[in-house]
């Protein structure tokens, strides 16, 4: 029992390093540059991101690290180690709340509104298509 509680945690601190990882490179960098962008390129930046991450590289990360996260958290409490099922209880729930599930029911809802925003119908009217990255960095439109 003791290599499975072993191998379990290991496989939870790599899971939710994972998705740390990510979730830290997205707001350090991703988000952080699109900011600076035109609100209609970074909508559209944004919604192929988000299209591209759904992968099998990132699925584990996302959707799995809860799991192993719950069995880590079994084993470790039927063996009799109650602290470390506590905190690895603790990582799943922070992980499904603040992780899984704001994800999925805030972030995903908004980013599919966003192409019904009042100024991106007023730009399509116009004639303005959604925007590119241009290799100089600077936007510009299709």
């Amino acid at each position: 029992m003791r290599s499975t509680i072993l191998g379990l945690s290991v496989t939870s601190v790599v899971f939710s390093g994972a998705i740390f990882g990510f979730f830290y490179a997205w707001v350090c960098s991703t988000m952080w540059g699109l900011d600076r962008a035109d609100p209609r390129v970074a909508i559209a930046a944004m919604q192929a991101m988000n299209a591209s991450v759904r992968n099998a590289v990132f699925f584990p990360a996302f959707f799995l690290t809860p799991v192993v996260l719950g069995l880590t958290v079994a084993a470790a409490h039927f063996s009799g180690r109650e602290a470390a099922a506590f905190w690895f209880c603790a990582a799943a729930a922070i992980y499904l709340v603040f992780g899984l599930m704001l994800t999925l029911m805030v972030n995903v809802p908004i980013t599919r509104h966003w192409p019904r925003l009042p100024f991106l119908a007023t730009s399509r009217r116009r004639g303005i298509s959604g925007g590119t990255i241009r290799s100089d960095g600077r936007s510009g439109t299709r």
